[in-house]
């Protein structure tokens, strides 16, 4: 038997078409995951984004031993992609983390830094990327400050939360905090100047930014 080839510009979206096709969750509560996304995408918040052309907002946090980085510092060192994700409990943040990791040399060979951030504790951090093998840094945002300022932040509805304490998805003892606020997944590539050159933000969790536009945008910091 031939392995399927899957073209590198859907890498990530075949991945997640396979988790869809594998989900083993009830077609009732799958409804209300999808009935809850498409009233946050109705709701225009993605719009509300920083975009491509606008200053990457500075921060400083702490990655999963503690130690505070400053975008600024990774500036300094050449371009820098930006992914935020909702946490090790999101199968679709998994997938995406685990294809940026796959790509983390050719990225590094552009000479970028990536940067992965979440509410996550700095302990959950920690177990993500050892979990995952990741070899880039992951970051713990408090209360969701950074994202807030890169427009991403959500609060999740009370029929969610009622899902989720359902499931055990605890996302109190995750974030260390009770707003049940969260990021949307988003992927900013910023040049050395501190302007952002690719901008990915979509209120749709499902959606994800393929390495390849990463790349492709970072080629062209270059040219």
């Amino acid at each position: 038997m031939t392995r399927e080839h899957v073209p590198f510009e859907q890498e990530l979206q075949r991945s997640i078409q396979k988790l869809q096709e594998t989900s083993q969750t009830p077609v009732a509560i799958r409804a209300i995951f999808q009935q809850n996304t498409a009233a946050l995408v109705q709701s225009g918040i993605a719009e509300h984004a920083k975009q491509r052309g606008e200053a990457a907002p500075n921060f400083a946090l702490p990655n999963a031993r503690g130690t505070i980085l400053k975008l600024s510092d990774l500036l300094s060192r050449g371009p820098v992609v930006l992914t935020f994700y909702r946490g090790a409990w999101c199968p679709y943040c998994n997938l995406t983390l685990r294809a940026y990791q796959k790509h983390l040399p050719e990225i590094q060979q552009r000479g970028a830094t990536l940067v992965a951030i979440s509410p996550q504790t700095p302990d959950h951090s920690l177990a993500t990327a050892e979990k995952w093998q990741l070899e880039f840094e992951v970051l713990s945002d408090e209360s969701n400050q950074v994202a807030r300022a890169y427009g991403l932040v959500f609060r999740m509805s009370e029929e969610l939360r009622t899902l989720y304490q359902r499931f055990d998805n605890d996302l109190e003892a995750y974030n260390g905090d009770s707003s049940w606020e969260l990021p949307m997944p988003g992927t900013f590539v910023i040049a050395q100047d501190g302007t952002i050159q690719l901008a990915f933000v979509d209120a749709d969790y499902t959606h994800r930014l393929e390495p390849a536009e990463i790349l492709d945008a970072l080629h062209l910091i270059h040219k």
